[in-house]
């Protein structure tokens, strides 16, 4: 069983860690927590605990951290072993109408994890390992709290088997994180993202009523319950169980570097690659700023990564489309793709960062092929027109048919009185950029609470409609209440 790990250490320690956000805390105390340690054992009150289980890896918040400050803070956490303890506990603060929020690696980077209303934050963690492998339907059972890297290595040790699922995060996420967040994974182009590779879900919704979704390859028995919990955030139930797709551990694997004049004739080739039907894993585009940070080329090029893996008969026909496609390219060194395995999954640049007085982050979005050279051009002028912006770059980390995803760097060195309106402004000046070219709100890091304030106009019609459905299975409304940019029975959302 994995632990979260903690995206920067709290000035003065967890247990001295306040509030930054102030709502209306809602307090579990007496027969409540009585009823609650009866129905989950494993259930703390102390304050360092309380204040560690109410953070995440939002950067905004790790500069709270700095001052010694979490987003809010949970009155309690339950480590529930089981879906029964889960059903209980959710029944009693349904009753109660006590505010849930539920958590596991917290390596989510929107804010999602922070019990923005106090009451139960709800640590799946103690829930973790597979439950079943079925290698004849190449599908796999697993429990919400098994950590990315675990469940990875025990596949294909023991089985001979991987998800294909490659998240940056895979050592800090959880299954159930994944599910929540509609997470892509680096290989996403060969394998899906995680709501392609799941095929049904074990939920307990707030009530504590239990369901099972799925579960077959294929169905038309009206609409997809399992895609209305995925991505959902904990704000419609909560996930305990999930049956993922799996595939053998591939035989043969290829790579192959690139150089393009331009960011745009490099969009083009990988829209032909799509277009032509090869689907290599790996098919990463970088700028040419980001190409010089991170590839270490002479800046003037836009650095290109491809790897693929599976059947050699599959690979070697899926990188004859690309060496067809990349023909006006430079050819570049292979080690480039070698070097970028090795620093793929390094996240501790942005502790450093945020240590140095930098305002930092990232943001990916998708849209379909005609309009992303326009959000390539339009979102970085944006954001380097925020007083203070010091760089804006992007690659193209995940492609399909009709479209890929734009993952934009931003940093700015703001005076520190500064740091969380500019942080502020950045968001809304590449946001705003991004919706008014075609773009969509978020492709794989969800809207936690921090997106929140865009998705109404994000969804259009649809935000109502989600609404509508918050209130149906959630009446009291106590599943992490503040977030998606739904309303709250708790009171207002006061941030930003």
């Amino acid at each position: 069983m994995g632990r979260p790990t903690a995206p920067i250490a709290l000035e003065g320690g967890a247990e001295q860690a306040s509030a930054r956000i102030h709502t209306n805390q809602v307090a579990v105390t007496g027969r409540l927590l009585d009823r609650l340690r009866a129905a989950c054992p494993d259930l703390s009150v102390e304050h360092g605990d309380r204040a560690e289980a109410s953070r995440d890896w939002w950067p905004l918040a790790m500069v709270w951290a700095l001052d010694g400050q979490v987003g809010a803070l949970a009155s309690v956490v339950a480590r529930p072993r089981s879906a029964d303890e889960v059903a209980a506990v959710l029944d009693l603060c349904d009753a109660a109408q006590v505010p849930v929020t539920t958590v596991a690696g917290r390596s989510g980077v929107c804010g999602a994890s922070i019990p923005l209303f106090g009451g139960v934050a709800l640590d799946l963690t103690s829930m973790a390992g597979i439950v079943s492998v079925d290698d004849t339907s190449l599908t796999v059972d697993v429990l919400p709290g098994t950590f990315g890297g675990d469940l990875e290595r025990t596949l294909r040790a023991d089985h001979g088997l991987t998800l294909g699922h490659w998240p940056q995060s895979i050592e800090l996420s959880t299954v159930g994180g994944w599910l929540a967040c509609r997470s892509a994974g680096q290989y996403s182009t060969r394998y899906g993202t995680i709501d392609d590779i799941v095929l049904g879900l074990d939920v307990v919704l707030a009530s504590g009523r239990r369901l099972t979704t799925g579960g077959a390859p294929k169905s038309a028995t009206g609409p997809d319950l399992t895609q209305l919990f995925v991505g959902s955030e904990g704000t419609l139930g909560v996930i305990t169980g999930a049956r993922l797709r799996a595939h053998p551990v591939p035989p043969a694997e290829r790579r192959a570097a690139y150089g393009f004049a331009s960011f745009g004739e490099g969009l083009d080739a990988c829209r032909r690659i799509l277009r032509r039907g090869a689907t290599p894993a790996v098919l990463r585009l970088y700028d040419e700023a980001e190409s010089k940070r991170s590839h270490g080329t002479d800046g003037t090029v836009n650095v290109l990564l491809v790897l693929d893996e599976g059947d050699p008969i599959i690979v070697d026909a899926a990188m004859a489309v690309v060496t067809d496609e990349c023909a006006s390219a430079r050819v570049l060194d292979v080690e480039l793709v070698e070097a970028w395995m090795h620093h793929r999954n390094d996240v501790s640049a942005l502790e450093a960062l945020t240590q140095k007085g930098f305002v930092v982050d990232t943001m990916e979005i998708a849209a379909p092929w005609a309009a992303l050279p326009g959000i390539f051009d339009a979102a970085r002028v944006a954001l380097l027109a925020v007083p203070h912006a010091r760089a804006a770059t992007c690659h193209q980390s995940h492609a399909y048919t009709s479209g890929a995803c734009l993952y934009f760097t931003f940093a700015a060195t703001p005076p520190p009185e500064e740091r969380e309106a500019t942080y502020v402004a950045l968001w809304d000046a590449g946001t705003r950029a991004v919706l008014a070219h075609g773009g969509n709100l978020s492709h794989h890091h969800g809207v936690g609470l921090h997106r929140g304030r865009f998705l109404r106009e994000a969804l259009g019609g649809g935000y109502q409609v989600l609404s509508e459905l918050k209130a149906t299975l959630d009446p009291h409304g106590i599943l992490n209440p503040g977030k998606l940019g739904l309303p709250s029975s708790f009171g207002a959302v006061p941030w930003p």
